[in-house]
């Protein structure tokens, strides 16, 4: 990786020790904008690694430093997630400029990031989450084209279960429930749903629970989960 420089003057003290990574797209027209902003005083926005479509990785708040990129948000017991995190910013337009595929020198860029980290702060694979699984009312990112499976066959993140699925039958209030505990804020079902579709289930994000999401998250909340890794 070629790591660069860019200082970000907006972070302040930790208050929890690092356990998770969050991974974000920038969502804006391109990298320049995106840096620009994560180093604007006015903005108050900032992540602790800028990784460019290149590969180039921009060092931007030193990771003993509370950054400011997951804004208001929860995972399992952690309401102050920029307090226990870890956040990566991933050059891509979003959703709302263009959306598009993660070039492969930009995922090999990321996963050595990650797994960097991952191993310096001991970080369970599952708390290595999207924006959208800690903050699923309000934001998308990094998306449904974000090759998650790249990272699980690593090790790096929690694979999609594709083996021994059984359907637990839940009801809408019992899948919710199930998904609070697995780690998600629930305060809105719809989106909470849409989340861990978006994350687990990416060609098909409709909000409903169906039988292939309820046998998902089963697996995912037994020991080991077993995906195409």
């Amino acid at each position: 990786m070629t790591f660069v420089d860019t200082p970000s003057p907006n972070w302040d003290a930790r208050t929890l020790p690092v356990s998770m990574i969050v991974l974000h797209y920038t969502g804006m027209v391109d990298a320049v904008s995106a840096i620009a902003r994560l180093c604007d005083p006015a903005a108050k926005v900032s992540a602790h690694y800028l990784v460019d479509e290149d590969g180039t990785v921009h060092r931007m708040v030193a990771e003993e430093h509370r950054a400011w990129h997951a804004g208001r948000s929860h995972w399992r017991t952690i309401d102050d997630v920029n307090s226990a995190s870890i956040g990566i910013e991933i050059v891509n337009p979003g959703h709302e400029w263009g959306y598009r595929a993660f070039p492969d020198v930009q995922m090999e860029a990321v996963i050595g990031l990650v797994a960097a980290i991952k191993d310096r702060h001991e970080i369970t694979r599952g708390n290595v989450v999207g924006h959208s699984d800690v903050a699923p009312g309000r934001k998308r990112d990094p998306g449904e084209l974000f090759p998650w499976h790249r990272l699980a066959r690593l090790r790096l993140a929690l694979p999609r279960p594709t083996q021994n699925l059984m359907d637990p039958n839940w009801t809408e209030a019992g899948f919710c429930l199930a998904l609070e505990r697995f780690g998600y804020d629930v305060t809105d079902r719809l989106a909470a749903i849409m989340a861990f579709q978006r994350r687990f289930r990416p060609e098909l994000i409709d909000g409903e629970i169906d039988a292939e999401c309820r046998m998902i998250l089963l697996a995912l909340l037994l020991p080991k989960p077993r995906g195409d890794e």
